[in-house]
């Protein structure tokens, strides 16, 4: 049976730190590879793992450039660089994300070959979709922008990542039951969690690891504030740390 596994490349917000890139992560189920959340400064440590031509998706939450803005040196690297891929990758975004690449990469009259990198699968409610021998079902969440959390599965194990929201029906649908809840606590602000609210969220989750903690908090004092409200173990994303799902 293979074990599902989450490594955080980076949860830092809104702009890379010293040592912890913006947000993502990698998800592994035996050989399947999904990139989720590339946020800035994050194609580096995802290359301690895996290369893009190893990759089987890329999955991306909302176009914030703190949770997407590694794409565009992706493109870089997979059509102009020592990676040979065998076929575009998926890539699985919110509506417009072809676009919104595609205006920043095009130079000239002709618009910049995304597609020839990235396999696009645009995101909705509900969304079920396999990768290798993960299950992946999306749901929109609410960030002021289209904005997508996840749940992910395989071998019996669950991992649901919230994106960026504010506390919502979807999230705590999608987290019913799932061993473990990656949720952001950078609140307060209506379009995010407070670590408080994340607490909340993960009541039908088995654990819970905060994430993409505002700058005035310390890692620390989230975790031991979303413990005030969660009475199951509660853990920071730390850059470089591996949990076995």
């Amino acid at each position: 049976m293979a074990d599902l596994q989450l490594t955080v490349l980076g949860c830092a917000t809104p702009y890379p730190a010293v040592d912890n890139p913006c947000s993502g992560y990698l998800v592994t189920s035996g050989p399947t590879r999904i990139w989720m959340d590339a946020g800035t400064g994050t194609l580096g440590p995802l290359q301690r793992y895996t290369r893009l031509d190893e990759l089987d998706a890329i999955w991306i939450s909302h176009l914030h450039a703190d949770h997407s803005a590694d794409l565009l040196t992706a493109y870089y690297g997979a059509l102009y660089a020592d990676v040979s891929l065998p076929a575009p990758i998926p890539l699985y975004g919110p509506p417009g994300i072809a676009d919104r690449l595609a205006g920043f990469l095009t130079n000239g009259s002709a618009r910049s070959p995304v597609e020839s990198a990235f396999e696009i699968i645009e995101l909705y409610d509900g969304q079920s979709a396999t990768v290798g021998d993960v299950g992946l079902t999306s749901r929109a969440v609410e960030h002021g922008l289209p904005a997508f959390g996840v749940r992910l599965e395989a071998s019996g194990r669950s991992l649901v990542y919230s994106g960026d929201t504010a506390p919502c029906p979807a999230l705590t649908e999608l987290a019913d039951g799932c061993d473990v809840l990656l949720c952001e606590a950078d609140g307060p602000d209506p379009a995010h969690h407070t670590p408080e609210q994340a607490g909340v969220s993960a009541a039908g989750a088995g654990r819970l690891i905060v994430t993409h903690v505002g700058r005035a908090i310390a890692p620390a004092e989230a975790a031991a504030r979303a413990s005030t409200s969660y009475d199951g173990p509660v853990s920071y994303a730390a850059p470089g740390a591996t949990y076995q799902i």
